[in-house]
């Protein structure tokens, strides 16, 4: 049986109206998750980013974000992942949010601090710690910041205590990324307060072991999350909307669980996050919280209950590769739209053929125009000819082959 139930589904798929968000409106409820490349070169993105980001606006989908993309430069995990720091970048992601918007999709970045999780190699070396052999390599390992001297693993660099100062410099770097965010042209913006980077680190009992006044009690480890959240908002313009992905629960052994989650939904709410990307994990600990298991779908529950007990709009993302079970989520009230990652990656037409499947009445019309027309096309011409009949192929010399067409060669979703 689905996830979810295999009761009918409704006859106009909700996967497929336009929401609005703020003065913005997305096409449809399907949003590509941002996805780190680790392909940047000193932050700014390269063709490969709008190659790759791009084609998920050509393939239908209503919001596409590029990847978590560093207010700093030691905000960044890997010297090759993306920044949003330098006045010298904002070109470049326009060049983005243009193509993204020209394909009928909504630009969004999504803008991050990896606190603690500096100075490592990128995802395919396992994030291992940089090296000497690095460093000869014009590479050398920095410090992170994070809320307490605690180490992302053992053995790992102990990052600064941010202080004060650490703190007020680290909002204005908020501020002014949001700010060349919107000189980019982008539509959406999201803070990235989830897996363990800089915000969840403050978030965090397991990372925050502080005893001023951001720490010691829930309210605390919340502040300088919210302060960041007044940063970006009020640099944002007022006309779109702020997203904010957090980790609904920790890691195993975690202590953040989702009590603390729909406390600091709320106030995000009210510090004008307009929508909340609910994700998990991030932080591990010594603690009693279970692994969550993936599943199709596995963190679908944590949109709901958000959604449900905060009154806010989310995001529900996580091994949703069906259309059926996409539409599920949206029919029963778990959330507002839906993330797709490595599904867009494995099949960047995944809206098209999520359309088809239910029922859209042109699901070419997601398409860019010269795409659709020839597919429209194609499927009429297939059509002319029934399935199983004989036609003949002109050869040479007035000779004409027989052949006899097979039902895939008349279905348009084929290879002819």
């Amino acid at each position: 049986m689905h996830p979810l139930g295999a009761e009918p589904l409704a006859r106009t798929a909700m996967l497929f109206t336009p929401i609005r968000l703020r003065a913005v409106v997305a096409r449809n409820r399907i949003m590509s998750s941002p996805m780190c490349q680790y392909q940047s070169v000193d932050g700014a993105p390269t063709d490969w980013h709008l190659v790759h980001f791009g084609r998920f606006a050509a393939g239908g989908a209503g919001i596409v974000f590029g990847e978590e993309t560093a207010v700093e430069p030691r905000g960044r995990k890997t010297y090759d992942c993306a920044g949003l720091y330098k006045d010298e970048h904002v070109a470049a992601y326009r060049r983005f949010a243009e193509f993204v918007r020209s394909m009928g999709a909504l630009p969004a970045m999504q803008l991050g601090h990896c606190g603690r999780k500096a100075a490592t190699q990128g995802a395919m070396q396992g994030f291992a710690p940089l090296t000497e052999e690095d460093a000869r390599a014009g590479r050398p390992a920095w410090q992170g910041l994070s809320a307490s001297a605690i180490p992302d693993r053992p053995g790992g660099i102990v990052p600064l205590a941010m202080d004060r100062d650490d703190i007020k410099s680290n909002l204005a770097a908020w501020r002014e990324a949001a700010q060349r965010s919107a000189d980019a042209g982008f539509d959406i913006c999201e803070i990235h307060g989830a897996h363990g980077y800089l915000i969840s680190q403050f978030l965090s009992p397991v990372s925050n072991r502080r005893t001023d006044a951001y720490g010691a009690s829930l309210d605390g480890r919340m502040r300088f999350p919210l302060e960041v959240v007044d940063a970006v908002r009020a640099a944002w313009p007022a006309d779109r909307p702020l997203f904010f992905r957090l980790s609904a629960v920790e890691g195993a052994g975690g202590e953040w669980v989702m009590p603390d989650t729909i406390a600091f939904a709320r106030a995000l709410k009210e510090h004008g996050v307009d929508v909340i990307d609910c994700s998990s994990g991030g932080i591990t600990g010594p603690g009693e919280l279970p692994a969550v298991p993936r599943v199709p779908g596995f963190q679908v529950g944590y949109a709901s209950l958000v959604r449900q007990h905060a009154g806010v709009p989310t995001v529900a993302v996580g091994m949703i590769a069906e259309a059926a079970h996409a539409e599920r989520v949206l029919q029963d009230g778990h959330a507002d739209l839906i993330a797709i990652a490595r599904e867009l990656m494995y099949d960047p037409n995944w809206p098209m053929h999520a359309a088809r499947e239910l029922g859209h009445p042109d699901p070419y019309s997601l398409l860019p125009p010269s795409e659709a027309f020839r597919l429209r096309l194609r499927e009429a011409q297939v059509r002319e000819v029934a399935p199983g009949s004989a036609v003949s192929i002109p050869f040479a010399h007035g000779e004409e082959v027989p052949y006899s067409w097979e039902r895939k060669y008349a279905d348009p979703r084929g290879d002819g």
